[in-house]
């Protein structure tokens, strides 16, 4: 063990020496393998980042929560001119399902509607993202109460005009959320009672619920009629935990088919898009993009092996007489080897942490300018990084290593001088 610590600090030594004397030359060899690391992990911490802000904005769903409407969330094999006659999910369907279908946790139905403008006295906030939602919403994907409560089942059945706000509208609004309860802002030319505030979110792909408002559904149904297919309804559902999923899809596509008095010749005229199959795509995605940036980075590494390979035979040429002299006194042939191997996975490493420095500068600088979104350099990257930049080194160094150790000791001598 210690003549490997031996040869692990001498080879630290010797390529410590070579950046030293050989500063320019080192830096062009270094800079194939930093730029081929930077690429890499670039690639990895961005892809990383990004799913965790997709996962971070889903984070509040179960991954079993279907959504069931008149369209498919992924790929199908129903023609688009086909399913773009499918009816839309109707509130007569969500009561139905909340009434016959076993085994659900949460049920809830919602509608899309375009960001509008909010009012209070003569302040007011525009772009604000409409939750148009049953209460159950609440329980599925599990809201944060900060100030006040959620509307109720009655409150939600009868349209009461009440309201829950962001973090953000509710601050934009009122001095404070707490001072914002019990107030009326005005939404849609109609005034609505605030009865609570949620706790502050952060942003996820550009989206957040601190700019967003609740209100029960059964008042943009009022508003803009109750079978309105232009916003999108669909019915949330969250299984309960011990269910088989795909025993409850099964179900639940024979409970609606029954509803919609399908005949078994006809096809479903419905999607069930589960989260989970969401989230799948998104493991497919990011794994191929990892994938695409490691081919291009491979033509860096592959110039950077190039160049710990030159500097390994120059350093061979160089040290000839030592080797020889070391030889001499003993020094058996896998000494030499991996004293150059050690040295050409130094070289590889010091250059694999350039790569990896200018990562997380980069990651600092790309999350300044993107506000809530944030590259993140994970401890599990920089391992990534160290470890292709040590196989690089021991690729590139092995056929020097090899000739090193198999000079001859006279002649390595006589060469030296």
């Amino acid at each position: 063990m210690l003549i490997y610590l031996r040869v692990l600090k001498e080879s630290l030594t010797f390529a410590l020496n070579a950046l030293r004397n050989n500063k320019l030359r080192t830096f062009l060899s270094l800079l194939g393998v930093s730029i081929g690391i930077f690429s890499i992990i670039a690639v990895f911490a961005a892809v990383d980042s990004l799913k965790k802000e997709i996962e971070g904005s889903i984070s509040g769903l179960d991954n079993s929560t279907i959504y069931l409407g008149h369209f498919s969330f992924g790929p199908t094999d129903v023609p688009r001119w086909k399913w773009r006659q499918f009816p839309a999910a109707t509130f007569e369907e969500y009561q139905y399902l909340k009434r016959n279908m076993p085994d659900i946790e949460a049920i809830s139905y919602t509608l899309n509607v375009q960001n509008e403008t909010i009012r209070y006295e003569d302040k007011s906030v525009e772009n604000v993202s409409i939750g148009a939602i049953t209460h159950e919403y609440y329980d599925i994907e599990d809201l944060k109460i900060q100030e006040g409560r959620f509307f109720n089942e009655l409150e939600s059945n009868n349209g009461t005009k009440v309201i829950v706000l962001g973090d953000e509208i509710a601050n934009s609004l009122f001095t404070s959320p707490e001072k914002s309860l019990g107030k009326k802002v005005r939404l849609y030319g109609r005034k609505f009672t605030v009865i609570g505030v949620l706790k502050k979110e952060g942003m996820a792909l550009g989206d957040s619920k601190d700019t967003a408002v609740f209100l029960p559904v059964n008042i943009i149904r009022k508003l803009f009629g109750a079978s309105n297919e232009n916003l999108f309804p669909f019915i949330i559902i969250k299984p309960d935990k011990r269910v088989d999923n795909d025993e409850f899809i099964a179900i639940l596509s024979q409970k609606l088919r029954l509803f919609r008095g399908l005949r078994p010749d006809e096809i479903d005229t419905f999607f069930v898009n589960q989260l989970q199959g969401f989230t799948d795509a998104i493991d497919n995605i990011t794994g191929t993009m990892n994938w695409i940036g490691l081919i291009i980075s491979a033509f860096s590494l592959l110039v950077g092996g190039f160049g710990i390979a030159n500097i390994m035979f120059v350093s061979v040429k160089e040290r000839t007489n030592l080797i020889g002299i070391q030889k001499s006194l003993g020094a058996k042939n896998r000494f030499i080897l991996l004293q150059f191997l050690f040295e050409a996975m130094i070289l590889a490493i010091i250059g694999g942490l350039i790569g990896l420095f200018f990562v997380y500068i980069g990651s600092l600088i790309a999350s300044s300018f993107t506000g809530d979104f944030e590259f993140v350099l994970s401890p599990w990257n920089m391992f990534i990084g160290t470890t292709i930049a040590a196989g690089i080194g021991l690729i590139s160094g092995i056929v020097p290593a090899i000739s090193a150790s198999r000079l001859d000791p006279v002649e390595a001598i006589r060469t030296g001088y």
